[in-house]
């Protein structure tokens, strides 16, 4: 089978091939094996640290020759591991390398190869295979197509460090999600690799080590494990906290915080317990440190952002860690002149950016410190325009974690006029920023924040109405959460401009999708469209009939409680309007369904459905008699023995006499709170 390299490349590489190129495919093919020995020998000497040589044998149908050989029962022991070994410097050449290699099926050939008996033979399969493997051309599915393959590497662990080594690298680049770590997990991969944390040999630990953390990563059942594996007669967590110690090498130090940190993200292991605060976040906080590398620095902040994001109390701590957010800003300050530049500085600013929007997440003090720390605001702003899509989210991230103080959102987010870029990102983005950019406008369209007024004028209602229309949910909640946001207590302008920009259609959609949490909102802009009297008679006057069907389809549904209050709290703000209440009133269907929730076992309907009568029998109202009449002409409620609450039975003892009318009190059309997005 001929393995070719794309044809522009192939062009180029062979304008250059040169006659020694070709001598060393020729002798791959002389009828004398110990030639043919020889000839792949001289080629590994000459492909080593040569990637033009290599790009020239691939070329030059090498790969399948060697491959041949490989596999052929005839070929000697030593000629096979040869082969192997040609094989593995090719796939440490350039990706095209490894795409030719792969193209020519070298992954079945070489798992093939781990049936030897012979060791070095095995050495030299494995050591290929991690080579091809950790490339990232290379599917990880690869490894997993055969399931005989991954119980057999499990056995192969105990034959040398070498084996050691290559496997448990080849699992920790190849474990890419939940079904890999299953894969692994159930083919003993904790019980086998566990005791290499103790190996002689510090590649060996290390691999090991590496393994673990991407086993751990949001994974409670390896987590759960892990706490409890003995490893000469040490719990495995103690092991990883003596890989923490200052004298350690920083790698160890990095991978055994790591493990440490998925196993506490994973409820495996607590928040305060001691190996969490006093080892694991001081330790991660080092890495912050100028003195330490670009790469250590760039891993050391992200895993700290992972570890605290969902507790304040290690947010607090690692705050005063340090000088740990003033320690951030030097992320900031690497040059990005140059191409190989700016990619470094992008890692160190996406870095920081996540570890401020964790730090942010929760303490409003913390919050004031991070935006007091120099430019830090025009910083972020800056990084919402980034040409790296993930600067541009890890800003956004930031920003929304620091939107959650109100006082910020009066101030700091004014006077940088922060929603201008938000808007920019908003317009043409990928979905995984656009869902945190949008949650991020939630916030700014809070009642008492300022940028509400100049987000409505920028034409955030046509886009938000757009959000509601994607096939990502998320972006759909964002979309509605933000317009009913902005229509909590608007003028009435703006709601005809909701409901315009949105369509009847489409409310209807959205109130049938299939997320609840989507119908949720929904159900609060329409609550929240459906306040104060004039607003509320103008919008039925327009859309009434078909805002009474969706609450009939609704009630008449199955949905659970907190969708049918909502539901039944729209009927009241309905009830509230002059004109408006009589679209329920004429509206036998609806008169029951209420009068059926008033007798509901569950005590939140019941207030929902009686707030929906005592609007609608008010007597400072024209007709209130009339209303009663209608509402109790069965003089009846269903209901039943078990109602939690007097009030129920208050309101039919109140429907027998004709003074009814005159003993409630108003229920005000109530809006659903503008929320912010946590």
């Amino acid at each position: 089978m001929a393995c070719l390299l794309e044809t522009p490349i192939r062009m180029s590489v062979l304008s250059e091939v040169t006659a020694s190129s070709r001598h060393y495919v020729d002798r791959l093919f002389d009828p004398d094996p110990q030639k043919v020995l020889q000839g792949v020998i001289d080629m590994k000497n000459a492909v080593i640290g040569n990637n033009k040589q290599k790009a020239n044998l691939i070329v030059l149908g090498a790969v399948p020759r060697l491959l041949y050989l490989l596999q052929q029962e005839t070929s000697s022991t030593e000629l096979k591991t040869e082969c192997a070994v040609v094989l593995g410097s090719l796939a440490m050449g350039t990706e095209n390398n490894v795409k030719s290699l792969l193209d020519c099926h070298i992954i079945p050939a070489l798992l093939q190869g781990l049936l030897s008996l012979d060791l070095k033979f095995i050495e030299a399969c494995l050591r290929c295979l991690r080579t091809i493997f950790t490339s990232p051309v290379t599917p990880e599915e690869l490894l997993y197509t055969d399931a005989t393959v991954i119980p057999h590497l499990m056995a192969l662990l105990s034959k040398s460090r070498y084996t050691q080594e290559y496997i448990c690298q080849i699992f920790s680049h190849c474990c890419k999600g939940p079904d890999h770590q299953t894969i692994l997990f159930n083919h003993g991969a904790v019980q086998n690799i566990a005791h290499l944390l103790t190996s002689v040999s510090y590649k060996v630990r290390m691999q090991a080590l590496k393994c673990f953390s991407v086993l751990a990563f949001e994974n409670p059942q390896v987590s759960m494990t892990l706490v409890n594996v003995l490893v000469d007669g040490e719990l495995l967590p103690q092991i990883f906290v003596k890989m923490l110690q200052r004298d350690k090498p920083i790698e160890m130090q990095l991978t055994s915080a790591k493990c440490l940190t998925y196993m506490c993200r994973a409820g495996a292991i607590r928040t305060d317990d001691n190996c969490i605060v006093l080892k694991t976040l001081p330790c991660l906080v080092r890495m912050c440190s100028k003195e330490r590398l670009l790469e250590e620095r760039v891993e050391g902040a992200e895993t700290l952002a992972y570890l605290i994001e969902p507790d304040v109390e290690l947010q607090r701590i690692a705050s005063i860690t340090d000088h740990l957010i003033a320690m951030l800003a030097d992320y900031f300050k690497y040059p990005s002149s140059l191409d190989h530049d700016l990619k470094h500085a992008h890692e160190l600013r996406q870095a920081a950016f996540k570890l401020y929007a964790s730090l942010g997440a929760n303490d409003e003090d913390i919050r004031k410190k991070i935006i007091e720390t120099e430019n830090m605001m025009d910083r972020i702003v800056t990084g919402l325009s980034e040409s790296s899509v993930k600067v541009r989210l890890a800003a956004v991230r930031c920003l929304h974690s620091l939107s959650r103080s109100v006082q910020q959102l009066r101030t700091s987010f004014q006077d940088h006029a922060v929603w201008k870029p938000l808007m920019k990102v908003l317009q043409n983005a990928p979905d995984e920023i656009l869902v945190v950019a949008s949650s991020m406008l939630c916030n700014l369209l809070l009642e008492f924040s300022p940028s509400k007024e100049p987000i409505l004028e920028s034409g955030a209602v046509e886009l938000l109405c757009g959000l509601t229309q994607s096939e990502n949910p998320a972006l759909r909640v964002n979309g509605i959460w933000a317009l009913m946001n902005m229509a909590f207590q608007a003028e009435q302008k703006i709601k005809a401009d909701i409901l315009r920009s949105l369509s009847t259609e489409q409310l209807f959609r959205l109130l049938s999708d299939s997320d609840l949490n989507v119908l949720m909102k929904t159900l609060g802009l329409l609550r929240n469209l459906l306040s104060t009297r004039p607003h509320i008679d103008k919008i039925m006057s327009t859309h009434g009939k078909q805002i009474m069907q969706a609450v009939t389809l609704i009630l008449e549904g199955e949905h659970n409680i907190e969708v049918k209050e909502q539901t039944l709290c729209i009927l009241a703000n309905i009830a509230d309007g002059t004109t408006a209440k009589e679209l329920i009133m004429t509206n036998d269907d609806i008169l029951q369904k209420i009068k059926y929730y008033m007798g509901h076992s569950h005590v939140k309907l019941q207030l929902a459905a009686m707030f929906c009568i005592s609007n609608l029998i008010w007597n400072e109202e024209e007709g209130p008699r009339r209303r009663c009449s209608s509402i109790w002409r069965d003089g009846s409620i269903r209901g039943t023995r078990e109602h939690p609450t007097s009030l129920v039975k208050e309101v039919q003892e109140l429907a027998s006499f004709d003074s009814f009318y005159l003993h409630t009190s108003p229920w005000t059309a109530g809006s659903c709170f503008a929320k912010a997005i946590w």
